[in-house]
């Protein structure tokens, strides 16, 4: 497995996996029956939250059932159990026993996802479309523009459960506001943990130790430290063979990436910012940038990057973690997991430890995220379709099941099956990680080993492992302990230190046409300049050929996004 920039929402999302099992293999409708309120509750064909005759309820269910038609995709390793399909599930018969819900799907495409969106395309262009579908942020636009879309703003005023509008609310209104269009919401993203995406700095603490060097909390610190775990002889073997700071030829990602050394310096990459004139910029060519490549062109000449970055990828630089050879890195939350917990195998005495963003200056260093409906996915609802509100509900069910109510009892048919793949409309809080490290701590303080074993969430059965002496769970333990990732992650979310793209559309028609020949004139341009291959000065006629090979054009086009929003 190539495990670079992909594996970071892939990592993140695989975290979940055993507690979102918990919460959906339970085949108990009783136990998960809305309120006796909801179930009397018998919205006409045309029902909109307006026209409604009694109140709205957001897990209500229909009497007599509805039935809506659905076009979906499924994951291509997903499995079923014996008698069950992508038709008809443990999830159809949860729809239909306890919302009143009877899903009838058009069609549905298990596979590769590139091949779900192609029919889906052709779908589209013959109007041959379903009451709910789930599409990407560019068929959501043309479907949108196509006046086939349900508004559907109303709808989720008055259907929406208290903690799904709150979920929607934790990142400021971004995504929703990536799904409407006119004033009007057209579709419900779904929702991930976007925070988990954030670059954390990642140190050899028993390197510091050793050298006798501070903890890093300015740039300044950073690139000391770089360059000593470089010139001092970190693992005391007498050669000059390790680095203090990892590069790839990717330059970003989860592991390694730059994005967190950029931050430092207040430059950010690849991502839309405001300037004081309120217009949206693109950060690659701000003068920030070109100071924080100064600043990695430096560490490169004193040896303390590997001079042969440029050609090594993700799981290259993993051997040097593995093998002991590098003693700082910019990395997402899931790092420890992977490489360093292959490190730790070989040698126990690793102590890496992660810490919030240093900066450059008195101003505190924001940690860049990307917006990032997982899979570029969104739920939309055809326009006339007579129950757009089942879309909210179902929802609202999801998460209910799996975030509001206590955990279910595990049916033992489903162990080992990924069965929330089976779920039409999905996601998770932006804080669904971040939960889990609250949880842990509190019984980690306590000392309840036994309430960590029986814990729902899976990463908090493997911490327990740890602290009974398996050495091979650290990863987890530094991932969700009490030191762990989100210890910095939780500062940096209370401190507001995260920075969103200003830029949350689809892509606008050039950046189609030249993102893909800018994107390597930005790679190609970096690299060559952090190896001085190229002057510092090469920056600026990058800035001026990237504005000129369709940057400009870009830039305007997001800015005529901004002003239609």
């Amino acid at each position: 497995m190539k495990k670079t920039k992909s594996l970071s929402m892939g990592l993140a999302a695989a975290l979940l996996v055993v507690s979102m099992l918990a919460g959906c293999s339970s085949n108990n409708a009783t136990n998960n029956a809305p309120s006796g309120n909801g179930a009397s509750q018998q919205p006409s064909e045309s029902s909109t939250p307006s026209q409604s005759a009694q109140p709205a309820d957001p897990l209500g269910k229909y009497d007599p059932p509805i039935e809506v038609s659905v076009i979906r995709p499924y994951d291509e390793n997903i499995k079923f159990v014996e008698g069950e399909s992508a038709t008809d599930n443990l999830w159809t018969r949860k729809y239909e026993e306890e919302l009143g819900v009877k899903v009838n799907y058009s069609w549905t495409l298990q596979g590769p996802i590139d091949q779900y969106y192609q029919k889906l395309n052709v779908a589209i262009a013959s109007n041959d479309l379903a009451d709910i579908m789930v599409v990407n942020s560019g068929q959501m636009k043309q479907l949108a523009e196509a006046g086939q879309l349900a508004d559907l703003t109303d709808i989720f005023e008055s259907y929406g459960s208290d903690f799904t509008k709150k979920m929607f609310a934790d990142d400021g209104g971004l995504a929703l506001n990536s799904a409407t269009f006119d004033g009007k919401l057209l579709g419900l993203p779904r929702l991930g943990a976007d925070i988990d995406e954030v670059p954390l700095l990642w140190v050899r603490k028993d390197w510091l130790t050793k050298l006798n060097l501070p903890e890093p909390k300015t740039m300044a610190d950073v690139e000391m430290i770089a360059e000593a775990f470089a010139s001092q002889d970190p693992d005391e073997n007498g050669k000059p063979d390790t680095y203090g700071l990892a590069l790839s030829k990717d330059l970003n990602g989860g592991f390694p990436g730059f994005e967190g050394f950029l931050n430092g310096y207040h430059a950010y990459y690849n991502t839309w910012l405001k300037d004081d004139s309120g217009q949206i910029v693109n950060s690659n060519i701000q003068p920030e940038m070109k100071t924080a490549l100064a600043a990695l062109q430096k560490l490169y000449s004193l040896k303390a990057i590997d001079k042969e970055f440029g050609t090594r990828d993700g799981d290259k630089v993993a051997e040097a973690v593995t093998n002991g050879k590098l003693g700082m890195y910019y990395g997402a939350m899931w790092t420890p997991i992977w490489p360093v917990q292959d490190g730790r195998n070989l040698d126990p005495t690793m102590q890496w430890e992660p810490y919030i963003l240093p900066s450059v200056d008195d101003q505190p260093a924001l940690g860049q995220i990307p917006f990032d409906v997982p899979s570029g996915q969104y739920y939309v609802v055809r326009k006339n379709a007579k129950h757009p509100e089942a879309a909210l509900k179902m929802m609202n069910f999801f998460y209910d099941i799996n975030h509001v109510k206590p955990p279910q009892e595990k049916d033992p048919k489903y162990e080992g099956i990924e069965t929330f793949k089976y779920v039409i409309l999905a996601g998770a809080p932006i804080t669904e990680n971040l939960d889990v490290y609250r949880k842990g701590k509190g019984m980690i303080e306590a000392k309840d080993i036994e309430g960590l074993k029986n814990a729902k969430e899976g990463q908090l059965t493997v911490i327990a492992k740890y602290l009974e002496g398996d050495e091979q769970s650290w990863g987890y333990y530094k991932v969700f302990g009490p030191d762990g990732s989100y210890k910095v992650i939780e500062e940096m979310m209370e401190k507001n230190l995260f920075l969103r793209s200003e830029y949350y559309g689809p892509p606008t028609p050039t950046m189609g046409e030249k993102n893909s020949t800018l994107d390597t004139l930005v790679k190609e341009t970096f690299t060559k300049i952090i190896m001085g291959a190229a002057s510092i000065d090469e920056f600026d006629k990058f800035v001026s050929d990237w504005k000129k090979l369709g940057g400009d054009e870009i830039t305007k086009e997001v800015n005529e996004w901004a002003a239609s929003r």
